[in-house]
């Protein structure tokens, strides 16, 4: 069995597991409407059932989701754009933010937290109270 994305107009509308040949006998609709996607690949590398990279082949950059975009000329499957200040990273197709996320993020008692904000094109930390 393998997953297929249902592609519209570029746009994911669904994703299924079935067999290659249930997709070509077109109980599914158009066969060619339908993309394979790789339920282990993530940034465009292949990881096992450890979570590890594998070594597998990297199928689509991404699993597609609902929503995500299928670009054909790169042949990837990519989430929808989070702001328009971000650009997409060709290696991965992962939106990246124009700004590093400051190195202290996670670290600290409580953990350092940031949350974007587009109006800057800025990281600002999220406030927490203490426990």
């Amino acid at each position: 069995m393998a997953h297929f994305a249902k592609v519209e107009n570029g746009i994911v509308t669904q994703v299924i597991v079935a067999e290659q040949s249930f997709i070509n006998t077109g109980a599914v609709g158009d066969p060619s409407s339908w993309v394979q996607t790789s339920y282990n690949t993530r940034g465009g590398v292949h990881y096992g059932q450890d979570g590890q990279p594998d070594g597998g082949v990297a199928l689509r950059k991404n699993y597609a989701g609902i929503g995500y975009t299928y670009d054909s000329g790169r042949d990837a499957f990519y989430a929808p754009k989070p702001y328009n200040s971000w650009v997409l990273a060709e290696d991965t197709c992962y939106w990246e933010a124009p700004v590093a996320m400051p190195e202290d993020a996670g670290t600290g008692e409580p953990p350092k937290m940031y949350t974007w904000n587009e109006e800057t094109t800025n990281w600002v930390v999220v406030e927490t109270e203490p426990a």
